[in-house]
């Protein structure tokens, strides 16, 4: 069972929904984004139904928006409960804490962090609204010199973001604060089975342009670096798996790995792969398998097999993020056409409508080793060149 939602479903995972016969939750979003009536459309009294009577049913969603679908009519399940848990990172770290006794956090509501004396709190942290999405109000603060900068820096972030998303999706009456979390960031999609094993679909490198950078910019994925962490990975989801009672559940995490080979988990998003239809689509790019389809049948990868046929390539994920520092009424257009042309080879270009989102698109690329510099390039571009003004 699916649901799907704003801000963007792909052609990928409709396809998949077609060529499978996968039932399609008829919620007024869905109906209002995908006119195909050749879908095997559910209407939401079905839904509801049959998630109330089989509480273990496999369900995908595309998007946070459609979380809300659930807490009114999932019923008091085992499935909202988890959900939950995931969802809100305060609930999340209490769950994990066993696991990561040093780990320190601490809770305020957006109108008491002004009113915080800084002096009291443990440097460096993170800042974060404690049910969010793509970075909105993220925000890193090295030492209590900064203190005052962040908060103005996050009440911008924020207001630039005002209405764009449900409150279910991103709410900032509430944040947490918490150490940070040294080391590499990776991503990683994966399902839990009918037993409860974790089943790893992709895992990505996200990169930075420097250590204050908190952006989406750069996923990158390759064989060197699935292998490098695959057991330990492994290890860690199977422990987060049992204490979180997880089975038959798609999860997009996202951690940090030190020096040490430590993993300590920066989220987990809840039913589903990377956001935007990102990740869960890449694995086809890259991989030549479909994530959705592994999920509801209960499929694994054959890495070996896999990687036989991509040697020495990088497979990305590219967000055009606006961070050019000019307001959408002074963007006129943006070339997606320069942009493509300064990558090696596009394996799919997707348009967004940056007034309404504040991203211009994806670019799903392929890399041959060597050929990091057009990576780097982009991850520390303000995009400016590929701008028209108004």
């Amino acid at each position: 069972m699916i649901i799907l939602g704003r801000p963007y479903v792909s052609d990928f995972i409709l396809t998949t929904i077609r060529d499978n016969h996968y039932p399609l939750i008829a919620t007024p979003e869905a109906r209002e984004m995908i006119s195909d009536p050749s879908l095997n459309w559910m209407s939401e009294t079905d839904a509801s139904t049959h998630l109330i009577r089989h509480p273990d049913t496999r369900i995908y969603t595309n998007s946070e928006n459609t979380l809300s679908w659930l807490e009114t009519h999932a019923g008091s399940s085992k499935l909202l409960e988890q959900v939950r848990k995931f969802k809100n990172k305060v609930k999340f770290r209490e769950m994990l804490a066993d696991m990561y006794p040093a780990y320190a956090f601490r809770t305020a509501k957006l109108s008491e962090l002004e009113s915080l004396d800084p002096h009291g709190l443990n440097f460096p942290l993170m800042i974060k609204p404690a049910v969010g999405f793509f970075s909105i109000g993220v925000q890193r603060v090295d030492h209590e010199g900064e203190w005052n900068l962040a908060l103005a820096q996050l009440s911008d972030n924020l207001a630039g973001w005002q209405g764009t998303f449900p409150t279910g999706v991103i709410d900032t009456t509430e944040f947490i604060l918490e150490d940070c979390i040294e080391g590499e960031e990776y991503a990683i999609d994966c399902y839990y089975d009918a037993e409860g094993q974790a089943v790893i679909l992709n895992i990505l490198h996200h990169v930075f342009s420097s250590g204050k950078d908190v952006s989406d910019r750069v996923y990158t994925t390759s064989e060197q670096i699935f292998y490098q962490h695959k057991q330990r990975v492994q290890v860690f989801l199977e422990a987060m798996g049992t204490i979180g009672g997880l089975s038959s559940f798609p999860v997009h995490v996202e951690v940090r790995i030190d020096a040490e080979g430590r993993i300590i988990p920066i989220e987990v998003n809840p039913l589903r792969f990377g956001g935007w239809c990102t990740t869960g689509d890449l694995t086809w790019f890259a991989y030549g398998f479909n994530s959705y389809e592994y999920f509801f049948e209960s499929r694994r990868p054959d890495w070996e097999q896999i990687f036989k046929s991509r040697k020495a390539r990088k497979f990305s994920v590219v967000v055009l993020d606006n961070n050019s520092g000019l307001e959408e009424n002074q963007i006129r257009s943006f070339d997606y056409e320069m942009v493509s042309r300064d990558f090696e080879k596009v394996l799919q270009l997707r348009k967004v409508d940056f007034r309404r989102y504040g991203v211009f698109g994806f670019l799903f690329v392929e890399t041959s080793d060597g050929n990091g510099k057009e990576l780097s390039r982009i991850l520390n571009s303000d995009l400016r060149k590929y701008i028209r003004k108004s």
